[in-house]
């Protein structure tokens, strides 16, 4: 069955909108009626997201931002007020991985662009997100964290460091602003079809094979079924809902 949200009237902001999960989520926020702002890095693929949304109707923007760099932050934020009145959902949905590597031997510079970019970065759009909508008092966040925000695996624990501490950030935010009007959770994928997870299974450092294995459901989730959720948390299905970090994993994580 398909669920079907109305917000029309609402605006709509989506980090690393313009590619897999972030693809899916600016392209349902518009189906629902919303304006959309899509940020991210390649232009070309922005140009096209915007495109392809203005064509079946709806309305959206593309805005060049590096979420790890606070004035570009706050820049796209700006941007999408004046381009459309307010502010109502973010999905801050940008980050990286980065090579499996052993702790001891990881570069600090690996380190800090993967921080800055999943933990730095989701901390700089929530700041920026929340200071227009603290003043309608009114709003809803989500947050891309990850199973690796839930547990721990060998090679990658700098990747899911950054993961742990997003889901810290939306429960300890959550609680900030929870008689203020706004909400504020956090989503957890499991392993999801997109470009990233393609990158990752063409250098080896994922196999199918075993990812399969390891999933109940014996297949991969698609960017739709994060969409979904996404939306789910910011529609008025889930207004008692907030500080939350809801595991969208196929059953990964049950296990």
């Amino acid at each position: 069955m398909s669920v079907t949200y109305n917000f029309n009237g609402k605006v709509a902001l989506v980090t690393g909108g313009n590619s897999g999960m972030g693809l899916a989520t600016s392209r349902a926020f518009a189906r629902a009626g919303a304006a959309v702002t899509v940020a991210g890095l390649n232009q070309e693929s922005l140009d096209s997201a915007v495109e392809e949304i203005r064509s079946a109707g709806g309305k959206a923007i593309g805005v060049h931002c590096d979420v790890a760099d606070e004035a570009q932050v706050a820049a796209m934020v700006e941007r999408t007020v004046a381009e459309f009145g307010r502010l109502d959902m973010a999905f801050n949905n940008a980050g990286i991985q980065i090579p499996d590597s052993d702790t001891a031997d990881q570069p600090a510079e690996d380190y800090d662009r993967i921080s800055g970019i999943n933990q730095r970065g989701v901390w700089a759009c929530m700041k920026h997100e929340l200071i227009h909508m603290r003043e309608q008092g009114s709003g809803a966040i989500v947050n891309c964290s990850s199973i690796g925000g839930v547990v721990g695996r060998a090679g990658i624990a700098a990747y899911h460091g950054t993961k742990h501490g997003v889901i810290g950030l939306t429960k300890s935010v959550a609680l900030e602003y929870a008689e203020r009007g706004i909400r504020i959770n956090a989503v957890c994928p499991g392993t999801i079809d997109t470009p990233m997870v393609s990158d990752m299974l063409d250098k080896g450092m994922l196999k199918m094979d075993d990812l399969l294995r390891d999933l109940p459901m014996k297949r991969i989730g698609k960017p739709e079924e994060i969409a979904d959720a996404v939306l789910w948390l910011c529609s008025s299905g889930s207004t008692f809902v907030t500080g939350h970090a809801l595991l969208v994993d196929g059953g990964f994580t049950v296990q």
